[in-house]
């Protein structure tokens, strides 16, 4: 594991070094989403690409950017899917962005995750890796050192809610209405790894991106997000549900692109979705 640890190092120091460029411009092409990519999408990309290419232990990398998964040694034992750039559009007004890596051994799925990580590159360049437990790490002098393990408590006092709100359930937006007359403070950028992050390091709270009319199956990626995030939690003292499910970790993906709706907080938040979702899903 230390080798991939070390690589995603790697992968980190260079796309620091490429999103502070001028031209973050649209190309031609488009990802596995039929959204257009920023050349900063593509170039990321191709960054990981590499650093993880040169890793023995590596088998099978997939990119959220690629339509389909890339063989790299057949006697490598982990697969890793990772997000190059999540939320590469706030990139052009400077809010925070980052990387996501879910690391899965012999095949897919949430049973084989056995680590998982993720970097935000904002005013700091910090990198928090999940195996057994999760840890953070901030980029000094060119290089990761530790700064702490991350525990959430047992209540947090934010609230990040993704998804369009007109295609919200009404039983979901009472919900996040409850937390806000609770006194719970709204934390949302619209970047993934940034409002999690946030969470996690502000002691607790609710992330939530629920199935909406216009996205059924919900908009998160399983093998690339929703998994990676909810192992990081887990391993933090926190939870993670996708609102039907006691356990999100026990979820099958049809394909590597497959989505599901996703919840992660400390453990009251999650409880309280628990609550709200199983009376209104009988």
């Amino acid at each position: 594991m230390k080798d991939i640890f070390d690589a995603i190092q790697r992968c980190a120091i260079r796309i620091k070094d490429a999103i502070d460029v001028k031209d973050i411009g649209y190309s031609q092409k488009e990802n596995s989403s039929g959204e257009t990519q920023l050349q900063l999408d593509i170039q990321c990309d191709l960054i990981i690409e590499e650093e993880l290419a040169t890793v023995p232990s590596v088998h099978t990398i997939a990119s959220e950017e690629k339509e389909h998964e890339l063989i790299i040694r057949e006697n490598g034992k982990y697969f890793i899917a990772y997000d190059p750039l999540d939320g590469s559009s706030l990139v052009d007004v400077n809010l925070s962005v980052g990387s996501i890596f879910g690391i899965y051994e012999g095949e897919w799925g949430a049973r084989n995750m056995v680590a998982s990580c993720y970097v935000v590159y904002g005013p700091r360049v910090e990198m928090v890796f999940a195996e057994n437990k999760t840890q953070l790490y901030l980029l000094q002098a060119g290089e990761f050192e530790f700064v702490k393990e991350i525990r959430l408590n047992e209540k947090g006092n934010l609230n990040a809610p993704g998804g369009t709100q007109q295609n919200w359930t009404a039983y979901h937006k009472e919900m996040v209405d409850s937390f806000f007359a609770e006194g719970y403070r709204l934390r949302y950028s619209g970047g993934m790894v940034p409002d999690l992050h946030q969470i996690l390091l502000k002691g607790g709270g609710l992330f939530s991106y629920p199935a909406t009319s216009d996205r059924p199956d919900g908009k998160l990626r399983k093998l690339f997000e929703v998994f990676p995030f909810a192992y990081i939690f887990k391993m933090a003292g926190g939870d993670a549900i996708d609102g039907i499910n006691e356990n999100i970790m026990a979820l099958s993906h049809d394909h590597i692109h497959g989505t599901s709706q996703c919840f992660f907080g400390s453990k009251y938040e999650i409880a309280r979705v628990k609550e709200v979702y199983a009376r209104n899903n009988q």
